[in-house]
């Protein structure tokens, strides 16, 4: 793939992937502000949560979301920073990608388990 197209690629990525975490974002708030202001502490809150196939699945879209989203802007801040981009760069990007997919799997794991 050229340059220029994986660019385009990213650059496109990187919006499609914003715009599924606008709207992750105010479903997790909404429900956070709605939940506590119920009533609920956090204990009930994750008993809710418990085994629920409906939340493991949108928190895995979020996930996925941040794991896409988050490295190619710090890669394009790096890449800007230092100058052009480079595979190290690229290879330190998709590195914190695989980190923010095993942190977050282990999060919807302890929140859903």
């Amino acid at each position: 793939m050229s340059a220029a197209r994986t660019q385009s690629f990213l650059w496109l990525a990187q919006r499609a992937s914003a715009a599924v975490l606008a709207v992750c974002v105010v479903v997790h708030l909404a429900t956070m502000i709605i939940a506590v202001r119920g009533g609920l502490t956090a204990a009930e809150i994750l008993a809710r949560t418990r085994g629920s196939v409906a939340w493991a699945a949108f928190y895995s879209v979020f996930v996925l979301a941040v794991a896409i989203h988050v490295p190619i802007g710090i890669r394009t801040v790096v890449a800007e920073m230092r100058g052009g981009h480079s595979r190290g760069v690229d290879g330190i990007a998709l590195a914190f990608s695989a980190v923010l997919v095993v942190l977050g799997t282990r999060a919807i794991i302890a929140v859903t388990g």
